[in-house]
């Protein structure tokens, strides 16, 4: 499980996390939502180690992400990422775009690694794609891509940082039928998105973010049914 306790992030002297205290175990899908700026993404950053912390703990299956002997590389095979934008190599296929890291991370011969990436990529839709350049993807097979490129590494966990904001709206749908496919198949997923018909279908549970704070965790049901918090209430009321 993913264990998270009294975290807090500054960037200067702005504190972004504000004692963070969240338990996230095996097979959960939890959705992250909140304004812009309310330390949603960074709580993922801080998760897989892409920003250091002031104080508290990120834990890993037992494994304190932020201690001096951890192993990161090590650590990270364990926490796959998708980002906003996707960051694939333009002057690589799909193929050798999701091979890459099997060879070159886990020692996998070219073969393997190849085997691994043709799997991956049939896995989130993308078969006939496998010779093609990322210039000649739509954004939302492009996010595929990276997708694939998460699980070629045989992750434990996936963290998806607002997979979707950065696709035009005709193309939300397609990364969204992958997350939910990874869902189904039991993949654990810590989700930060605007999206909340997934958040509402898919997750087992709901964390509102405000200001630094987790102010409501609980149910699809209870969070978008019967939302306590004022804040969250206007958030949705915003939204709708």
């Amino acid at each position: 499980m993913i264990e998270i306790r009294g975290l807090e992030k500054y960037f200067g002297t702005l504190q972004v996390l504000k004692g963070i205290d969240l338990t996230v175990p095996k097979g959960e899908v939890l959705s992250i939502i909140g304004a812009s700026g309310s330390g949603k993404s960074t709580l993922l950053y801080c998760i897989n180690a892409l920003e250091e912390i002031q104080a508290g703990s990120v834990k890993v299956d037992g494994t304190d992400v932020h201690a001096k002997g951890t192993d990161i590389n090590a650590l990270r095979q364990k926490l796959g990422m998708v980002f906003q934008q996707w960051n694939s190599f333009p002057h690589l296929t799909a193929l050798e775009n999701v091979a890459l890291s099997p060879r070159i991370v886990k020692g996998k011969t070219k073969a393997e690694a190849r085997d691994i990436a043709a799997k991956q990529l049939e896995h989130v839709g993308l078969a006939d794609k496998l010779d093609v350049y990322p210039s000649a993807l739509s954004g939302g097979q492009q996010q595929r891509l990276a997708i694939a490129r998460a699980l070629a590494m045989e992750p434990e966990y996936m963290l998806f940082d607002e997979a979707t904001s950065a696709l035009d709206p005709e193309l939300v749908g397609e990364v969204l039928d992958t997350m939910r496919l990874l869902a189904e198949e039991g993949m654990t997923m810590i989700c930060v998105t605007h999206e909340m018909n997934f958040a509402r279908d898919v997750s087992d549970r709901v964390a509102f973010f405000h200001q630094g704070v987790i102010e409501e965790i609980d149910s699809p049901d209870k969070i978008f049914g019967a939302p306590k918090s004022e804040h969250l209430q206007k958030f949705l009321s915003n939204i709708r």
